[in-house]
């Protein structure tokens, strides 16, 4: 999720659990340790240029539930040990505020489609719940709230009582994410079973700041099908459009390293493009046809074979004003019938 998401989210949950007399102490500490998490980016642009190994190495050790309890655990005795202070008068409140603020990040960060290496350093894909946006106000603004009501209130019950209603609010909001991406799963399984691609491997995320309105992307055997569903408008099948990819060419260059390792970061949902000599692999989670957030140049074609190339990250210009726009009609209108078209 984004930062402000983050910084919310662990100050209020550290300000929950804290006394009330460390209440703006504890606001500030869990927004601090909400960051902390992320602070992983400085680290791997140190150890890395290659912008495979910076998009797939975030998100990694930094978002272990193997070393943030761990870290929380250091910064707790260090805090308590030497400190003198606020967690040495109250430490059982404190352990629990400082490892649920660090806890709860990567847990959020699970909730989107970029993807979460809960489980390092096992070898296991990055866990991606894909059910909400990186940035969503709706579950923000309710933790905003609470972090403001409660910086003010201070001791007061009230302070508590915000804390509280901002935490379960902004999770039933999470909640709701996962029952509509459930419901958009089970009419997205019967429209692609209808087409013939029950088996297809297939992802759901919600377009931008919004949970009402769905991308679903299955692949298929030369490419990949496309398509939205709007939990308010929509009443029929979705309406899937088709695109080719040059799938050829991405089973020759299978083997090399980026596209190894970006095929296990995104789970094989990625489209291959030949363009001006050079293969282009387009993160399929992240955008919609023919926009992508994360495209990256991985080989280059030389006397008919495909040679591996240092990657480069490509930035694409897309009109993103017409695609919100276009995307809030969306919601409120479903498609043409005839709205399916084939590439």
């Amino acid at each position: 999720m984004d930062s402000l998401s983050q910084i919310v989210l662990g100050g209020a949950v550290a300000a929950a659990i804290a006394p009330a007399a460390h209440r703006r102490a504890a606001l500030l500490a869990g927004a601090a340790l909400g960051t902390l998490p992320d602070l992983d980016s400085l680290p791997i642009a140190l150890m890395s240029d290659d912008p495979v190994v910076l998009m797939t190495v975030h998100r990694s050790f930094s978002h272990s539930l193997f070393v943030l309890p761990l870290v929380g655990l250091a910064i707790w005795w260090l805090f308590r040990r030497f400190g003198h202070g606020r967690v040495a008068e109250a430490p059982r409140r404190w352990f629990w505020a400082i490892q649920l603020a660090l806890v709860t990040h990567p847990l959020l960060d699970a909730f989107t489609v970029y993807g979460t290496q809960l489980w390092w350093p096992l070898p296991v894909p990055p866990t991606m719940w894909s059910s909400v946006f990186i940035i969503d106000p709706l579950y923000t603004v309710w933790l905003l709230l609470a972090c403001a009501v409660a910086w003010f209130a201070r001791t007061r019950p009230l302070a508590r009582r915000a804390l509280l209603a901002g935490l379960v609010l902004s999770s039933a909001y999470l909640g709701w994410s996962l029952l509509a991406k459930g419901l958009v799963e089970r009419q997205a399984e019967r429209s692609l079973a209808a087409m013939g691609l029950a088996d297809a491997p297939r992802f759901s995320v919600p377009m931008p700041f919004n949970t009402l309105l769905w991308r679903v992307v299955a692949m298929t055997p030369d490419g990949f099908v496309e398509g939205e569903h709007s939990l308010v408008a929509d009443r029929g099948p979705i309406a899937f459009r088709a695109y080719r990819s040059e799938t050829g060419a991405l089973a020759q260059v299978a083997d090399l390293a980026a596209v190894r390792r970006l095929a296990w970061f995104n789970h094989g949902f990625m489209k291959a493009r030949e363009r001006e000599g050079r293969l282009e692999l387009s993160d399929l989670r992240m955008g919609a046809e023919p926009d992508y957030t994360f495209v990256f140049a991985v080989a280059r074609r030389e006397g008919g074979q495909w040679r591996e190339m240092p990657p480069q990250q490509l930035r694409l210009p897309w009109e993103a004003r017409r695609r919100l726009g276009a995307m809030w009609r969306r919601i409120w209108q479903e498609p043409p019938a005839d709205a399916a078209a084939s590439l």
